[in-house]
């Protein structure tokens, strides 16, 4: 499972692998979408996979056809660690804040 960022990020890694061993070719910087991008996306992934549970919840509920009992928990189970996930990136990136802040200069 790869996205079109880090499909970018690998490919600026190879061309700076090839300078380091005596390429010539220039190397472009600007990494397509960016970080912002990529959180946002995966902010979406959250709430899309949260809303299908609580979807499949409800149909499951109200005894429409052709929902089991073991679709709607794994779709909830999916959206618990995809939140788990989401809140552990939160914390690393507010103790990496923290980390950056209290460096003197």
């Amino acid at each position: 499972m790869t996205s079109p960022g880090i499909d970018s990020v690998l490919a600026q890694m190879h061309s700076l692998a090839g300078e380091a061993a005596g390429g010539d070719k220039r190397v472009d910087l600007a990494v397509g979408g960016g970080f912002a991008d990529a959180l946002r996306d995966s902010l979406e992934r959250i709430s899309q996979l949260q809303n299908l549970s609580g979807d499949m919840s409800r149909a499951f509920q109200s005894g429409e056809p052709g929902v089991a009992l073991h679709d709607v928990m794994i779709a909830g189970q999916k959206a618990s660690i995809a939140f788990e996930m989401g809140v552990q990136v939160r914390n690393r990136l507010v103790t990496a804040y923290k980390d950056i802040m209290n460096m003197q200069v």
